[in-house]
């Protein structure tokens, strides 16, 4: 009998408090935000997004990044995680590297930055505020300055499936820009269906172009949504095709960054790209964990501790998220009595 081939083993990243933050329309406290990655450290998690070094302005959702970045590596209740933690802070900018790299020499900056370009211009612009050219260039200057003070780059490319204002996209674009970042110091690439245009076939196709081009597979990891709801699909396509790095967010939330903060319009990055804003996060954290440890795919994590988490996220956002799982519960593994 025919089975599906898949890696027996993942390492998991998750960005809730970064990506999925961005998109709230509240401030979520600083204390809620620290708490979400403490228990993520000691629910097993050692790869996780902190902040964004932006401009507060646009999304002063970070405008406690120094504040929390501080607080993460000072506690005392996951002192003995610390060490083998990575932390990314998201850098779409000059200021913002340069602000990384001062951190990091003061003792406090993150492990790891991540700067993004899209295969759609018009995206790319919108995120950036430059064109492709532009950005290409400043980043081939600062992912240098940046591995020369000792922190990780991750290349992310977006739009790979297709743009939500120029439409279609083509895949082998998304291949040449990854040859790009690792040519000019990237240490790893994230791959990101940025809202939820890809199918799983695409996914296969696309993860099976870039594996062949790039076999190493702590090169590549996986950015999915579940705007449509094909997020835990696209996984499997993704194992399918040999990827081992995944990432997302508890409850599904996340996305474009929020245009409207505790009462008060604010720039983000513009008009919302659908109707309905809660629909575009990413894959939830509970339900794929879950999932991955029914197939039997070891992810080093405590899935129960993980539910327990996603019930307190729905506490600090305020609200029903996204997740099955955190409703549902894990598949009983012996008799239950019921």
């Amino acid at each position: 009998m025919a089975e599906l081939k898949y890696p027996k083993k993942i390492t998991w990243g998750d960005i809730t408090v970064r990506d999925g933050f961005q998109h709230e329309e509240i401030f979520i406290p600083t204390q809620a935000k620290l708490w979400v990655l403490e228990q993520l450290l000691l629910a097993g998690v050692k790869n996780m997004e902190v902040t964004n070094f932006g401009p507060p302005q646009y999304m002063p959702q970070f405008k406690d990044a120094e504040e929390l970045m501080k607080a993460i590596r000072a506690s005392k209740k996951v002192a003995d995680k610390i060490k083998d933690a990575k932390f990314t802070v998201i850098t779409i900018r000059e200021k913002a590297i340069e602000r990384a790299i001062n951190a990091k020499k003061e003792g406090w900056g993150p492990d790891r930055i991540l700067l993004m370009v899209s295969t759609s211009e018009s995206h790319h612009k919108r995120n950036s505020g430059i064109s492709l050219k532009e950005y290409w260039d400043m980043s081939e200057k600062y992912v240098k300055m940046a591995r020369e003070a000792g922190i990780e780059v991750c290349g992310t490319v977006s739009t790979i499936w297709g743009c939500p204002i120029e439409g279609p996209t083509e895949l082998k674009k998304a291949v040449e820009f990854t040859k790009r970042w690792l040519d000019i110091g990237a240490t790893d690439i994230e791959h990101a269906d940025h809202d939820g245009s890809a199918p799983p076939n695409k996914v296969y196709e696309y993860f099976s172009m870039i594996m062949d081009a790039f076999p190493k597979t702590e090169l590549h990891i996986a950015h999915f949504h579940q705007t449509r709801g094909w997020g835990t699909a696209n996984v499997i396509a993704a194992l399918q095709a040999g990827i081992t790095h995944f990432e997302g967010c508890f409850g599904g939330i996340g996305g474009q960054p929020a245009n409207f903060m505790d009462g008060v319009p604010i720039a983000g990055t513009g008009k919302y790209y659908y109707k309905d804003p809660n629909i575009v996060g990413l894959i939830p954290t509970e339900d794929v964990l879950v999932m991955l440890d029914e197939m039997k795919i070891e992810t080093g994590i405590n899935i129960d501790k993980i539910l327990e988490i996603g019930q307190m996220v729905e506490k600090i956002v305020g609200r029903k998220l996204r997740s099955e799982c955190i409703r549902s519960g894990r598949i009983p593994k012996e008799f239950t009595g019921r």
